[in-house]
């Protein structure tokens, strides 16, 4: 027989909810997910820094370039003509000595001109930045444009970024721009008339001081 305080227990008692299926393999597509997710950034990181590096290393192969310097020479002293490959040069300078604005603006002149290796530095440029769109559009211009100082195929562009990670522990014979460079790109900066936005085209002086890096 029941009693007043029996009944009060079973009013108290809270419903146990049935026992649903756990799915173990749903559980585990979902971690794999989350996974992926916490790793993506990390590996975006990877893939700029990587970018970067590899911006550097063909940034200087290109200023170490026989002629490079007369090229450069040839932008300087040119007011209306382009000097294509002086061009893609002065970017590279640009670039290795800050300023990377400017250096963007130069290279797409260039590869706009048709020059693949200056489209390849764009496509790094914005890999680096984690522009990815814009990235993958310099590197459909690179297998497009006719002229290059190298044959650019598709395993040469792949043995970039490999010998770029060699560089960064090791060091690389092609040198960077000297301290007298740099303060030259420094001061056609501050003499531009866009007041450091974009570095204008180079001068006389700062292709001679080029023209000294070359003879070294």
């Amino acid at each position: 027989m029941t009693t007043p305080i029996d009944e009060l227990l079973d009013d108290a008692r809270l419903p146990t909810p049935a026992r649903s299926h756990f799915d173990v393999g749903a559980a585990l597509r979902r971690l794999a997910r989350d996974a992926a997710k916490a790793q993506a950034p990390a590996q975006d990181i990877e893939r700029a820094a990587e970018a970067a590096q590899s911006l550097i290393v063909v940034s200087r192969w290109l200023l170490n370039q026989p002629n490079a310097a007369h090229h450069v020479d040839r932008l300087a002293n040119s007011a209306k003509d382009l000097d294509i490959e002086g061009a893609a040069v002065f970017a590279c300078l640009l670039h290795l000595t800050g300023h990377p604005e400017s250096a963007q603006f130069w290279w797409q002149l260039a590869a706009g001109a048709g020059h693949r290796a200056a489209a390849y530095c764009l496509h790094l440029h914005h890999r680096a930045l984690g522009e990815s769109r814009e990235a993958k559009h310099w590197r459909r211009q690179v297998m497009q444009a006719p002229i290059a100082p190298w044959d650019l195929t598709d395993t040469f562009l792949d043995g970039i970024c490999t010998f770029a990670r060699y560089v960064g522990a090791n060091g690389s014979e092609a040198t960077g721009p000297t301290g007298v460079l740099e303060m030259e790109v420094d001061r056609l900066a501050e003499d531009g008339e866009d007041a450091c936005i974009i570095v204008p085209r180079p001068d006389r002086r700062l292709a001679d001081h080029l023209l000294d890096f070359a003879r070294r």
